[in-house]
């Protein structure tokens, strides 16, 4: 199958180079730019950092923060955080509902927290946290920027009807997509992939859009989003069928990509 991955640098590359083990073609074509913000940590001190995407693991330890404990959102951070020397690193395996959990049972309310995040970013689990009696401090450790065109070599495969599938990793990322597919003049091609979701939250604004064949995984983990791939386009549409929220309907709760 040839495959469009659509998330951004690295991340992409890696999920590409997974792609190829699995015997796809992968299409690496970012639709969101990554970059750090340098905006320097705010005044401590803290007694735990909440890391809700691996994108700011690279920030967090260029501050100096390796020494505070790490709770993270799922493996994918976790394993990043340990990669870049931070000292106790928990791992919630999940979503950002659960990471909230893992702080709560670790920490006792009023434990000053340091959430390394994105400039866009959802409300959990600093809401949680906050009303459980948490002291959340928010550090925009990084930002992803959405592209100003699609890239070429999508929309060129696009085009030429190359293209049997999309991932989906983020509501951004689906959502930036489509746009750029819609701006460039390819969003009935872009309708006609099968998308693979991580979650319901990412797949609303393919929903939104009445685009019903797509894929939502079980779990919000690349081994259960990769799941959703078959040996052929035909079989990869029917699962995608089989699992499709309809169209205009509203989604269940997402847990996706709380970064």
């Amino acid at each position: 199958m040839q495959i469009w991955v659509a998330r951004p640098l690295p991340a992409g590359a890696r999920t590409a180079a997974r792609l190829r083990r699995l015997g796809h073609v992968p299409l690496l074509a970012p639709v969101l730019d990554l970059a750090p913000s340098h905006a320097p940590p705010p005044e401590g001190p803290f007694d735990a950092l909440v890391l809700t995407s691996a994108n700011a693991v690279p920030a967090a330890a260029a501050a100096g923060l390796t020494d505070l404990p790490a709770y993270c959102v799922g493996g994918r951070t976790a394993a990043a955080a340990r990669a870049a020397g931070l000292a106790a690193v928990h791992d919630a395996d999940g979503d950002a509902a659960s990471l909230a959990a893992l702080v709560a049972g670790a920490l006792p309310p009023g434990a000053r927290l340091l959430h390394a995040a994105g400039r866009e970013r959802k409300p959990e689990p600093a809401a949680t946290l906050s009303a459980a009696g948490f002291s959340v401090t928010v550090w925009t450790a990084y930002a992803a920027r959405p592209l100003a065109h699609l890239p070429d070599a999508a929309a060129a495969a696009l085009a030429q009807g190359r293209l049997d599938a999309a991932l989906h990793y983020s509501r951004r990322s689906a959502a930036t997509a489509l746009g750029l597919a819609r701006a460039a003049g390819r969003e009935r091609a872009f309708a006609r992939l099968a998308h693979l979701c991580l979650s319901p939250d990412v797949a609303a604004p393919l929903v939104a859009a009445g685009i019903v064949s797509h894929f939502v995984a079980a779990q919000p983990t690349e081994e259960a989003l990769l799941a959703g791939l078959a040996p052929g386009p035909e079989a990869v549409l029917r699962t995608a069928d089989q699992h499709a929220v309809p169209a205009g309907g509203e989604p269940p709760p997402g847990r996706g990509n709380a970064g």
